[in-house]
């Protein structure tokens, strides 16, 4: 073939890299990294006779194997006595290369196994482990390894329980209570209820610390360096979030076993963090210095819209502290969660804007910045080396940002070279390396996702993007297609293991968020390195970047609501292996499917319907929402979402639930677009956590709540979430009666006026009688006995006689009043609860008692979310129910 041929087969504008063919990929390295591996994940606990046996039989095989190599290698040469010779030798070298291969493979195994074996030794050297067994009090010194973290809030019934700080600690020195003191290395997690998680506001806290981080991502520290640095230093205590890797702080805690087995932390080290941590010892000029650059982006994102303010230090250098428990939920069920983690992606686009495209850098058609200002390739390449290592000291040098800088590194060496055989190779090496270094990494499912997905852009990503090629897809379109395609699917299994659910929306998602990442991710990067010296650039900077930024959350935001959006999955490996199976089938139908072009189109509006389920298409196949129907239970998990419709794409909301994301599903599921009032019975977390759900992309009249303002941090979450819609709140109070539509309603309960305190947020439940159909329904909140029976000495009691729906009151606990289940009589009674939720909801007792009184009960952790259909005349309506199974 000539050279023209070559580079006209290419299916590239500037031809081939390389003239020449590059042969098959090089493997040779694959199974000496896939053996230190597994190697490593399985002798990080191993008992050590067992790691010393296993590295002396490898040892010895491989030097055997070795010795024998080389032997009849030394023979071969001394001997040949002509060319024919020679060519004999050459026939033999695969022989001679399989043994080298097992003896590399062994030798890798055995270097692994040590590693692992002195790294696991770490967790049981030293006193700490038998402290830990007996939950022992002691005073310790710490060196702090890794950025402290909020883990998420969850929402438990009355409260939305408030975020620790946890941090990775090496323990120095421990001194037990009889005055016993032992220096030592052992790692810990230290876990820190500070004064912040129990309401107290933060004395030292930068405001990027309000809004909690995920368990395994960092925090940040405040943006002023010297806040982070001893007291002694600087006259004030930095907070828990504002420590530094690399310091040291002296401690009182509880020492307890690890959460896990095979966790990489030797014991849990439990402190009360009431008081600021006392700092012994500064951090490192390096972390300083990495300190000093994400606070300065952290300050240039300050005036920008709250997603970009959240997102755009995430998308740059990894830090989510500001990324609010609902975005960060969206990006998990859209699998778009690798573009707030520290990824090699970010160092690439940016390596890709300094050298140019793959394939390029050794031609006279070269892109990127720098042959346009000059630089000689070998430079650029130096240069390239450089930006690689300051993305590891801004993004912290531990062991997930060496991970990325590898990856990053795999990129480099494709982007100057242009060759794909070397980067097999070039990923092994990467693997055998990092996990040498840290063994732990072996049983990282983040590390696992990074390797797969690399990989899968190395071999699967070429090859179906070509084959999108020859079938008349654009070029820049095909490759953006068989990337995220070939991520997601070697990816999705091991998602699957780890949340049992599997997203049909990530490739498309990441398809679209696909062209804002490159602009967001250079123009942060910008502002990361202009803040030092010139924050008004800086801000400029930051505002540019925020446009593609919030395009990236509205797509995640859109994405997780779809009803369609993921599907659950069994769990476990066992589900991960099915998936695999199905994933595999998939891939074989697909290629025969991608022939014709009416069966890409078909798939493609059935996909599209499965996924967005329009409200008529849904209606039509899956009978959901009912036509007419008049109210709807939604399937929330352990909480309340009631929607009354209102006319049109309208409904009254009661309750928002615990979880935005459901609350948001079912009312698109319903067609509800607009929603003249949320009624919010009272304020505990699992009736009002769920508001951004109901706001986001819904014309919202006003919102009504009890006047009891407690629990006060969900009154306050309300009012905060109801400002930044601008919506209106009100309060209710009983004899209120209003219209929307055909629907009409009164408010029950709480009375006006001054009333007694009630007990708790229950009693002050907003209660309604609402009508609507010639139906009567009765929503009693979360009332308990007490104010139950208040409601039944109040004028508006006679009006709660026989109603063809109730709303049982609390999730069917067992803490009913009797006479007001007799008094109301009901039809058909509704309990809203989660599955398996640990507080035996609903009750036995309350069930029989309803279904004695002639109810018909249903309820949504068995049969789902629930409509309720009126026929007939309005005087004698008929009434009916459809659920939805969960």
């Amino acid at each position: 073939m000539t050279r023209a041929a070559v580079h006209l087969a290419s299916g590239h504008r500037l031809g081939a890299s390389n003239p020449r063919q590059e042969g098959p990929a090089d493997l040779r390295l694959v199974p000496p990294a896939l053996a230190a591996w597994a190697s490593a994940a399985l002798m990080l606990d191993a008992p050590p006779h067992w790691a010393i046996v296993t590295v002396a039989v490898s040892v010895l095989v491989a030097g055997a194997l070795l010795v024998t190599w080389t032997a009849r290698g030394s023979g071969r040469v001394a001997g040949r006595p002509s060319a024919g010779g020679r060519r004999r030798a050459r026939t033999r070298r695969p022989g001679r290369w399989g043994r080298l291969s097992v003896a590399a493979v062994l030798l890798c195994a055995a270097g692994a196994t040590a590693s692992a074996a002195l790294h696991g030794a770490d967790l049981r050297r030293g006193p700490v482990p038998a402290l830990a067994g007996r939950y022992a009090q002691v005073d310790a010194e710490l060196r702090v390894t890794s950025d402290p973290r909020r883990t998420r809030p969850r929402v438990a019934s009355a409260h939305t329980l408030p975020p620790t700080v946890v941090l990775d600690a090496e323990v120095l020195r421990v001194t037990e209570t009889n005055g016993t003191s032992t220096e030592t290395r052992t790692p810990v997690l230290v876990v820190v209820r500070t004064a912040e998680s129990k309401g107290a506001a933060p004395a030292t806290a930068h405001p990027a610390t309000a809004h909690p981080a995920t368990p395994h991502q960092a925090t940040p520290h405040p943006a002023a360096p010297h806040a982070d640095l001893a007291p002694e230093a600087t006259g004030s205590a930095p907070s828990w979030t504002g420590l530094l890797p690399s310091t040291r702080v002296r401690v009182q805690g509880r020492l307890a076993p690890p959460l896990s087995e095979g966790s990489e932390a030797a014991a849990v080290l439990r402190v009360a963090g009431e008081r600021a941590p006392r700092v012994v010892g500064e951090p490192s000029r390096t972390q300083r210095l990495a300190g000093e650059l994400r606070g300065g982006l952290r300050e240039a994102t300050e005036g920008l819209p709250a997603d970009a303010r959240a997102l755009l230090p995430g998308l740059v250098v990894g830090d989510t502290s500001r990324v609010p428990a609902e975005l960060d939920q969206a990006f998990r069920a859209t699998d778009l969660t690798h573009l707030l983690a520290v990824s090699g992606a970010n160092l690439t686009i940016v390596l890709v804007l300094l050298i140019g495209p793959p394939g390029t850098a050794q031609r006279a058609e070269r892109r990127g910045l720098a042959p346009k200002l000059g630089i000689p390739l070998r430079t650029t390449a130096v240069l390239g080396g450089v930006l690689t290592l300051g993305f590891v000291i801004v993004c912290r040098p531990d062991p997930s940002v060496l991970r990325a800088a590898a990856c990053g590194l795999i990129a480099l060496l494709a982007i100057v070279t242009g060759r794909r055989r070397s980067l097999i190779p070039a990923l092994a090496t990467a693997v055998l390396v990092l996990v040498l270094y840290d063994p732990w990494l072996a049983r990282s499912p983040g590390f696992l996702l990074s390797v797969l997905a690399t990989g899968a852009l190395l071999t699967l990503a070429p090859r179906w993007g070509a084959a999108l090629r020859g079938r008349g897809m654009p070029a820049r379109l095909a490759e953006a297609v068989a990337a995220a395609a070939a991520a997601q699917a070697v990816c999705a299994p091991v998602v699957a293991v780890l949340a049992a659910r599997v997203s049909l929306v990530a490739v498309p998602c990441n398809l679209l968020a696909e062209f804002a990442v490159a602009p967001a991710t250079v123009l942060g990067f910008a502002a990361l390195a202009a803040a030092p010296v010139a924050m008004p650039v800086a801000k400029v900077l930051a505002w540019g970047a925020s446009w593609p930024t919030e395009w990236i959350a509205g797509i995640a935001r859109a994405g997780a609501a779809l009803p369609g959006s993921g599907v659950d999955w069994p769990d476990g490996w066992r589900g991960g292996l099915v998936l695999a199976g199905v994933t595999v089938g998939l891939v074989l139908v697909g290629r025969r499917v991608v022939r014709h072009p009416w069966l890409v189109t078909a798939c493609a509006a059935l996909f599209f319907l499965v996924v967005v389920q329009p409200p008529p298409v849904t209606r039509v196949i899956a009978g959901w929402p009912p036509p007419g129907w008049r109210l709807a239970m939604c399937d929330v998990g352990q909480g309340d979402a009631t929607v009354l419709a209102a006319g049109d794409g309208a409904g009254v909301v009661v309750d928002a639930g615990p979880d935005p994301l459901a609350v948001d599903r079912c009312l698109r599921s319903l067609g509800i677009r607009r929603v003249p009032l949320v009624l919010l019975t009272h304020f505990h977390a699992d009736h009002v956590a769920g508001l951004p759900g109901v706001l986001r992309g819904r014309a919202v009249g006003e919102i009504q709540t009890t006047g009891f303002q407690e629990p006060q941090e969900q009154a306050e979450f309300v009012r905060e979430e109801a400002a930044a819609a601008r919506v209106p709140v009100v309060s209710a109070a009983a004899g209120e009666r209003r219209r929307a539509g055909s629907l009409d309603w009164q408010v029950l309960w709480p009375p006006a006026g001054p009333v007694p305190r009630p007990e708790g947020p229950n009693d002050a439940s907003v209660t309604l009688l609402v009508r609507t159909g010639g139906l009567t329904l009765l929503l009693l909140g979360d009332l308990e006995p007490p104010a139950q029976r208040a409601l039944l000495r109040t004028p508006a009691a006679a009006s709660i006689g026989s109603v063809d729906v109730l709303k049982v009151a609390h999730h069917g606990s067992a803490h009913q009043d009797p006479e007001l289940l007799r008094r109301a009589a009901p039809r058909l009674a509704l309990i809203s609860c989660g599955a398996d939720n640990s507080y035996g909801h609903p009750s036995p007792v309350t069930v029989a008692a309803l279904r004695a009184g002639g109810a018909q009960v249903l309820r949504t952790d068995t049969d789902g979310a629930v409509a309720v259909v009126a026929s007939g005349s309005r005087a004698a309506p008929r009434l009916a129910v459809a659920t939805r199974p969960p």
